[in-house]
């Protein structure tokens, strides 16, 4: 048992970040155990509304799985940015936890995007930034101009482009094979269009079919041609004859939403 009697709001602050940053989580939790009850209009109340306070409860809550207690404590206290961080994961990771504990089996990347839209950050540890493809835009600024210096990166740049970034290396690593899918896929796009002799028959450089009356097995027959006497050379019997062709298409994927 702490002797609390002697300690003010911001030495139980201190505590509770000093247990924190240790990761010793049971004894936290006997720390707050002992804290005086939060009787409304106490000091006590006060005490417990202390930000060191909440954050280190909403931990304890997290790691004994009481997850309705954590979502209670995270939406209903407006922390500093300085906390959001951590609290976002805890939010996230409580709700992939309940998640695979109905499924039976771990999430997959698709799945824990899913329960990101169904179950968005609240305002209370919410910065306010918006998110593209479930990362922020400064993060993305960071990736695009190691890309630019790097595209292949070694395992000690992702890391230290992780801890940059508070991503994972897996996500770094994820954001750069994404990144170079997408500038092949442009750029054959873009050799395609500079010489078309390497499209596809009957493809023009923009990906529309070529004039009829040169590639007439582009078209499916028309009504008015067949048997008409106002069809033309190029809309007869070779139309009747033709097969429609269709161009591959280029599969180019974006910034993976499922990157985490």
């Amino acid at each position: 048992m702490f002797p609390l009697p002697m300690f003010t709001p911001d030495q139980v602050a201190r505590v509770c970040e000093n247990l924190e940053e240790t990761g010793d989580i049971e004894r936290l939790g006997r720390f707050l155990w002992s804290l005086p009850a939060a009787v409304p209009g106490s000091a006590g109340e006060a005490l417990n509304r202390h930000e060191s306070v909440m954050r280190a409860r909403a931990l304890v809550a997290f790691h004994g799985g009481n997850f309705e207690g954590l979502y209670q404590i995270l939406q209903s206290h407006r922390f500093t940015r300085e906390s959001h961080a951590k609290l976002q994961d805890l939010w996230l990771d409580a709700h992939y936890r309940e998640a695979e504990r109905l499924r039976g089996r771990p999430l997959g990347p698709v799945e824990k995007y899913r329960i990101r839209k169904k179950f968005p950050l609240p305002r209370t540890i919410w910065d306010g930034e918006q998110k593209t493809h479930c990362f922020k835009e400064r993060t993305r600024s960071l990736l695009r101009e190691w890309y630019l210096q790097d595209p292949y990166p070694n395992p000690s740049r992702k890391r230290h482009l992780a801890q940059a970034t508070g991503l994972t290396p897996t996500q770094v690593g994820n954001w750069f094979k994404n990144r170079r899918q997408r500038d092949r896929a442009a750029s054959a796009k873009n050799r395609m269009q500079q010489d078309p002799s390497l499209l596809p028959s009957g493809s023009s450089p923009d990906g529309s079919l070529q004039d009829r009356c040169h590639h007439p097995h582009l078209l499916p027959p028309s009504p008015r041609h067949l048997g008409s006497p106002e069809a033309s050379d190029c809309s007869t019997e070779n139309e009747r004859r033709g097969t429609g062709a269709s161009t591959p298409e280029i599969s180019v994927s974006s910034d993976s939403e499922f990157e985490s």
